[in-house]
């Protein structure tokens, strides 16, 4: 896997800012970047896989990560 070109740390935030903040920063990005996000809402798994479904980016990895968190790897359309 890649290194991403941006980690966003949305620990401690709750539905929808991770995702809205993601969204933010991947529109910064070129295409084909790679955005680490770090989220502890639960509803995070569900929310990044139907914000990615949408948007057209690819979700290509979720995995536990630090602190209770999970970590999404999204990769810019």
């Amino acid at each position: 896997m890649d290194d991403p070109d941006l980690v966003l740390d949305a620990r401690g935030l709750k539905c929808p800012l991770p995702v809205l903040k993601a969204r933010k920063r991947l529109n910064g990005l070129a295409s084909g970047a790679v955005l680490t996000v770090l989220a502890s809402d639960p509803a995070a798994r569900k929310d990044f896989a139907a914000f990615c479904e949408a948007a057209g980016h690819a979700l290509d990895g979720v995995a536990d990560g630090p602190d209770d968190a999970t970590t999404f790897t999204i990769r810019r359309k």
